[in-house]
């Protein structure tokens, strides 16, 4: 009820938008078969491929605890080729700033539903560092209205891809570096941690019985200045203040790109706290999902940025199965793995849009 309560609310007002964007197209652009947000002559839109792609969009997410927001756009930009179609009404064009920003807000959908299904299986299973996740979400609450708020209606399409392969192929070489002897030599706790988990895993498959007080985990101690926390035995601790700074400046970014921030969030994760990968996509997920209701908010209410409904519903259900499937699987990926996991996925998708943005054309397929 609440549901159809705002959907009736935001509607009016979507129409305004998609109305204006529709008057200012250039003439000739609109004819054909009704397509993505009906209208003529737009890509149509396979909603079993878009089941299916989300599925996946929900595993790396809720695995690796980023990559998802990324990976809805690969999907909408290029799969369904919402990018090529905003580009042909011209950079200027207001329905090229508009599909843009239903492409932005409809990868935050995708994430936030991913994200809110990562936190409760993680939590559950005791890899999930709530205080330093809700610090970050307390910092991306600014960061998360601030930017849609300044930037929607305003960004091109060709500028939104180059920007967004650009901070991806930087966060992939960083993560490469973090997967070389010296870049885990300066991690120790967090090699110590993933390996004591790694270990309860491989005793616990064997049929050995767990300490189930061990596990997980364990909040010690916190305060404005400093929180204490075990996992698997293994202590590590952080100053609260730092996330909430570190949270303001990646929730602002990712609503910039029109995505969830995980692939900001990890090397923070992994490098200014210091956390093995086990705990990383949880945490990262409680960040996020506090981010995505908030910049989905702004840029649907306070924008009045359009979606495509039959799209979202069937890419949600997709995401919730692949959600549920990521948390039991990624404990049986070794840590050094789950980065490199990033790391591939990060260079291709950085490769690809920062030269598709600032060229014109991809330098890795599909071009």
């Amino acid at each position: 009820m609440v549901a159809l309560g705002l959907l009736a609310l935001v509607e009016p007002a979507l129409a305004d938008r998609l109305g204006d964007a529709i008057q200012a197209a250039p003439a000739g652009t609109l004819e054909g078969e009704a397509g993505y947000l009906g209208l003529a002559g737009a890509p149509p839109i396979n909603l079993v491929l878009g089941f299916v792609w989300a599925i996946w969009v929900g595993w790396i997410f809720s695995t690796v605890g980023a990559f998802g927001g990324i990976m809805a756009g690969v999907g909408h930009i290029t799969i369904f080729g919402l990018g090529d179609y905003a580009s042909s009404f011209g950079k200027g064009n207001l329905m090229n700033k508009v599909i843009t920003d239903s492409i932005r807000v409809s990868n935050q959908w995708l994430v936030g539903t991913s994200a809110a299904t990562g936190s409760f299986n993680y939590y559950k299973m005791g890899r999930l560092v709530l205080p330093l996740g809700l610090a970050l979400a307390v910092g991306s609450v600014a960061g998360s209205y601030l930017v849609p708020w300044l930037t929607a209606g305003k960004i091109s399409l060709k500028a939104y891809i180059g920007y967004f392969g650009l901070f991806v192929l930087f966060l992939g070489c960083y993560l490469f570096y973090q997967t070389t002897p010296t870049g885990q030599n300066s991690n120790k706790k967090a090699k110590e941690a993933a390996k004591a988990f790694q270990d309860s895993v491989k005793k616990e498959s064997e049929g050995a019985k767990i300490d189930a007080s061990e596990l997980g985990v364990k909040v010690k101690a916190f305060s404005p200045t400093k929180a204490v926390f075990t996992f698997y035995g293994v202590e590590f601790s952080f100053n609260p203040v730092i996330p909430v700074v570190g949270g303001f400046f990646i929730a602002g970014l990712a609503s910039f790109l029109g995505v969830g921030g995980g692939f900001l969030l990890v090397p923070f994760l992994t490098s200014v706290a210091g956390l093995p990968m086990y705990l990383v996509a949880g945490t990262s997920a409680v960040t996020v999902f506090v981010g995505m209701v908030i910049s989905i908010s702004t840029y649907m209410v306070v924008k009045d940025t359009p979606v495509f409904w039959p799209l979202i519903g069937v890419e949600l259900l997709g995401v919730l199965v692949g959600s549920m499937i990521g948390p039991r699987t990624s404990k049986y990926i070794p840590d050094i793995w789950l980065k490199r996991i990033f790391v591939i996925l990060a260079l291709y998708v950085g490769i690809r849009y920062t030269s598709k943005g600032f060229l014109g054309y991809s330098l890795v397929p599909p071009f």
